[in-house]
């Protein structure tokens, strides 16, 4: 029979030093002292640096080392015996449990993977596999460490100011109540929440002029998933699509991945225009509440003009509503959907927009003899959309907050939208701004002189951060010379300083 001491390696345990290094690595502002603890241990174990069997620090030891309450460290310590990660020992201390990394895989160690291995001969050619290579598709690109520049004119991103975090806070402790947790941590297969549906049906939809039945309605994540799913569903090569030009890149990629049938329609000053070429498709893209990216919102007259020749022609129309109409000055304008008589319009709607990109909640709006198919294909996809997700933002919606998110958020693009238009007069007269109606960006045309590309690399350089508008547009030559500012995601107090900056840039071209 061994020993304690005897099951324990024999080997140099970590040093004062080696436990703040560990610290340091997992003092992340979003975990207590004890979370930071906690994580350290695991992360220790899980990984090696710790074997079993090895003996921890006492707690005060321990504390002593890290500069935090004795207390802490015990709490930790507890959590983490509980979950037979440590095993404490009588008058002994705790120990680094000696099953902890039992069920793990220990095969040969790991080769780097930019490395040759000796017994592979030849490498696989995955290049003459691959039928499709989305990577080369021309994409929005966005800095990664957008949230280090000063000012970010970026559309769609995340602005902590403008995120309700107590109200959803509130939402997720709700959704985390015993019985909702037996309604939606099931596997619901095809099905969505049955509370998120009833608020988009009751409380969503009817905002834009939109009255449907619940089986009209799938949850997907995101608009985006959305074109996706009614893409796969209704496109094949040969299909006829006409798109908005310029229009949203990943939607022109999403159908370009289907069929070589993409037709590009140029937009004016109302959006999408009623022409001839419409009389051959199939099917047609359109953003009418602000057009993307010229953020323009066809007027009514055009909107009836448009369903009228759908209807002529047996077109089919997606309504891509990514940015539910919010007027600056007047009423919004309902969506083209709540204007179809012959069930010819899919709706897709974001509920994430007006919160935070990263939820990644959409809709789709369609009859329902396509909404059952597409939730067959959702279901080999992904299944469904997590469904704590959908229960809390269900009373997210139902407890007023969504509506009230909305509000806010309209009256911050309001502001911000006259803090640059302001600013742009003043420090960039030579830039034309499409006049918007809502939303929360702007198109402006640069002078021929000045190329957007050279000016966003020179304006990075000053901690401005645009968007070069050439990816909107289908052709890549001859597009025009523009960009496009966001500003929901810059505070309304840094866009004066952001313009000015930015004109000092466009001034060293």
């Amino acid at each position: 029979m061994t020993t304690d001491t005897q099951q324990a390696p024999s080997r140099i345990p970590p040093s004062v030093a080696m436990w703040e290094q560990l610290f340091r690595r997992s003092a992340r502002p979003a975990l207590s002292l004890q979370g930071q603890i906690r994580e350290m241990l695991v992360d220790a174990i899980l990984t090696g640096v710790l074997a079993p069997g090895e003996p921890v620090p006492s707690s005060r030891e321990l504390a002593k080392h890290l500069g935090v309450g004795r207390i802490t460290v015990v709490m930790a310590y507890q959590q983490l015996s509980e979950e037979a990660f440590l095993l404490s020992r009588e008058r002994k201390g705790h120990f680094i449990h000696p099953d902890v990394l039992q069920g793990r895989a220990s095969g040969a160690e790991r080769k780097p993977s930019h490395g040759k291995r000796a017994d592979i001969k030849e490498n696989t050619d995955w290049s003459r596999r691959l039928w499709l290579r989305p990577s080369q598709q021309r994409s929005i690109v966005k800095e990664d460490d957008w949230q280090r520049f000063p000012y970010p004119f970026l559309y769609g991103q995340f602005d902590k100011d403008l995120f309700p975090t107590a109200a959803w806070r509130e939402c997720c402790l709700k959704a985390l109540g015993v019985v909702d947790i037996r309604l939606w941590a099931p596997d619901h297969i095809t099905r969505d929440d049955d509370s998120l549906i009833q608020q988009v049906q009751t409380k969503i939809l009817p905002r834009r002029g939109v009255w449907a039945s619940p089986d009209e309605i799938i949850i997907t994540v995101g608009a985006q998933h959305a074109l996706y799913m009614v893409a796969d569903l209704l496109m094949r090569e040969g299909s006829s699509i006409g798109i908005e030009d310029p229009c949203y890149p990943d939607a022109r990629n999403i159908f370009s991945s289907r069929t070589s049938q993409v037709i590009p329609i140029a937009v004016d000053g109302d959006g999408l225009p009623i022409v001839n070429a419409m009389r051959k498709l199939e099917y047609l893209y359109v953003t009418p509440s602000h057009q993307c990216p010229t953020g323009v919102t066809m007027p009514l007259e055009r909107r009836e003009a448009l369903l009228e020749t759908a209807q002529k022609h047996d077109l089919i129309i997606i309504e891509d509503d990514y940015e539910s109409e919010s007027s600056f000055d007047e009423q919004p304008i309902p969506a083209l959907k709540s204007l179809d008589r012959s069930n010819r319009v899919i709706y897709i709607g974001s509920l994430s927009k007006s919160l935070a990109p990263g939820l990644r909640v959409g809709y789709i709006v369609a009859p329902p003899e396509l909404i059952k198919e597409l939730r067959a294909l959702r279901r080999l996809m992904i299944r469904h959309p997590s469904t704590f997700i959908q229960r809390t933002l269900a009373m997210f919606i139902s407890l007023g907050h969504y509506e009230a998110q909305l509000r806010r958020l309209g009256q911050a693009q309001k502001e911000r939208h006259a803090e640059l238009t302001a600013a742009m007069t003043r420090y960039l007269p030579e830039c034309r701004i499409t006049p918007v109606r809502g939303g929360g960006s702007c198109w402006v045309q640069l002078p021929d002189h000045v190329p957007a590309k050279a000016l966003a690399q020179q304006a990075a350089e000053h901690g401005v951060l645009i968007e070069p508008g050439d990816v909107f547009f289908t052709a890549t030559r001859n597009t025009g010379n523009f960009i496009r500012l966001g500003y929901q995601s810059i505070p309304a107090n840094q866009i004066d300083q952001g313009i000015k900056l930015l004109a000092e840039a466009m001034q060293s071209i």
